[in-house]
Order: C-alpha cells, then structure tokens, then sequence
C-alpha cells in the first residue's frame, strides 16, 4: 500500500486542486512530498499546513509549460531524493474553437498538458526503473477519448498523455513501475467556469480517494464519475461518421 511503500512522492500542479489534495493525502501518509507549481505563496501555504500537521514537505517552483526546464529540475529532485510516487497533474483547460483558433492558446495547452507531462515523466522514470520501484500517476481526461468541439487542443493534448502512458506501461512491464491513467470529467476545481452548469461533477475530496485507490492497486486506468466515463467509452464505439454528425448537430455549449 502507498502509505507503507512511499518516501518521496513529487506532486506538480500542488498548488490547487487535485494536485493539492494528493499532496496533503500524500503526506498524512507518511511520505516527503515535493509540491511543484508556478504560484509560490500557496506552495508555502501549503508546505507550512503540512508541516504544521506533522508531516513532510518542500516547495518547488515550477512552470511546467517549459519542457526543458521541467526535465532538468525533475531529474535534479530525483538524483536529490529518489522519487517513488509521481502525480504528473499540472495542466490547463481553455477552448480553441476552429473557426477561431488561437495559436499561441494552442500552444499553451499543448506544452503544458502534453509536453509538460512529458518532461515530467521522462525527468523521473528512468531512476524508477534503475531502482527497480516506483509509481508514476498521470491526470489526464475522459475529453481525450474523442476530439471535443471547441477544445481541440485540450482534447488532443490529453488524448496525446493517454498515449504516451499506454506505451509506457508496455515498455515498463516487469521493471516494478506502475503507470496509472486518470481519466475524470468534471471535478471541483478553478478549472471549471464560474457560474456554468457542469454534470456530474465529483469534489476534490472524491476525486482523490478515487485516485489513490487506483493507485494503491496498481490499477492502468482510473476513469470517473461512472456515468461520464460511460457516456465517453460509448462515444469512442461511434463510428467516426457518426460521431461527427452527432457531436456538429449538438447544443452542448462547452
């Protein structure tokens, strides 16, 4: 189980969120946790709340959407202190709508979501597999299933992740590193539009047992709430004709 197993778990996005709840589970777990994010004062918030209820922290400050930069200060948190627990979770939504598309929003999305993660990952995964032990947890989303209307490059930059962490975890059977998938719809973050209906959204305290559990287990993919991730698995069962009519005919304002 993670609370027994895990010394140094490295979180990115800590600072809100997903990523902040993980942080402060990882913690009453036992385990040192890095909290990678852009915003220093609520990484020192955060730190302090964690040290402050016994646990074990340190704040590293960190824009994920400069691959490079990422991969080096990863590699350097690992040669540090051996990461075994990495929650790849930094990422931003926003649409790009075709007949109006942004290339620099574009851009954004694609090198913190996919590039980003990359690095993430890439910075840590080699000292797991020398050490022959090591858990990489990566949140991407049930819009990667299929091209979205309006959120091209979000949908593309988490159906990319979902990739990447497949052939991951074909390349890495046997060496003792899990690769989990996450995959949620809707959770209680600063991500989601104020003032918007959004369904089946789950809370931040949810969205993180679901995880650990997945984790615990070893699990290849988390997918949740139950019925946005059966509505999505059904819309990859669609032809590509019919999903297409069906998706341009619809009055989902996303």
């Amino acid at each position: 189980m993670i609370g027994a197993a895990v010394r140094h778990a490295l979180v990115t996005g800590a600072s809100s969120g997903i990523g902040r709840g993980l942080a402060q589970a990882l913690a009453a777990r036992g385990a040192h946790v890095t909290l990678a994010a852009r915003r220093r004062e609520r990484l020192d918030e955060l730190v302090g709340e964690i040290i402050a209820g016994g646990g074990s922290a340190e704040a590293l400050v960190l824009d994920i959407s400069d691959g490079d930069a990422t991969f080096a200060a990863l590699q350097a948190a690992d040669a540090r202190r051996p990461i075994d627990f990495l929650v790849a979770n930094a990422g931003q939504g926003g649409i790009t709508p075709g007949k109006k598309l942004d290339w620099k929003r574009v851009k954004e999305i694609l090198e913190t979501n996919l590039v980003g993660a990359a690095a993430t990952i890439a910075g840590v995964v080699p000292g797991m597999v020398a050490r022959g032990e090591g858990r990489v947890v990566a949140v991407a989303s049930v819009a990667g299933f299929r091209g979205l209307p309006r959120f091209g490059a979000y949908s593309a930059s988490k159906a990319g992740l979902i990739t990447l962490c497949e052939s991951l975890r074909i390349d890495l059977h046997g060496t003792g590193v899990s690769v989990t998938t996450v995959c949620p719809g809707y959770v209680q973050t600063e991500m989601l539009t104020p003032g918007k209906s959004h369904p089946f959204v789950v809370s931040v305290d949810d969205a993180v047992a679901t995880i650990l559990r997945a984790a615990d287990a070893r699990d290849a993919v988390c997918t949740f709430p139950a019925p946005i991730a059966a509505g999505m698995r059904a819309a990859q069962l669609l032809p590509r004709p019919l999903y297409e009519f069906v998706a341009t005919r619809s009055r989902v304002k996303y």
